[in-house]
């Protein structure tokens, strides 16, 4: 088990909890997902490059690409400003989401007028 650094810890609203992180393509700045996060796996991600989420589904930790080969190098990691959010940069590899798409918003909604 990874431990989070403590003063990245001190910067988090509830360390606690799962934390949203906001996945965007470091190139074209897409917004490619949104994943969980907890201490751990904050912690993995920030000390190797490989971007692991907290499945809630599966509750279990994983490190995206490990089984589909789509893999996430991580460029940067920003916490918000409320300290419990994150916006994670990274290098993608084949698509981002798990129906094959190269972002999991594809899907548009009408706005009404």
């Amino acid at each position: 088990m990874s431990a989070l650094d403590p003063a990245v810890t001190a910067l988090l609203k509830d360390s606690t909890t799962l934390i949203p992180a906001v996945v965007q393509d470091s190139t074209t700045h897409e917004v490619l997902m949104l994943a969980y996060m907890n201490q751990e796996s904050l912690a993995l991600t920030l000390s190797t490059g490989k971007a692991t989420y907290w499945s809630r589904s599966r509750n279990e930790l994983w490190v995206k690409g490990a089984t589909s080969g789509h893999h996430q190098k991580v460029v940067s990691v920003a916490l918000d400003c409320d300290g419990d959010a994150l916006l994670i940069t990274v290098e993608q590899t084949g698509v981002a989401c798990h129906t094959g798409a190269q972002s999991c918003f594809h899907t548009p909604l009408a706005l009404g007028e």
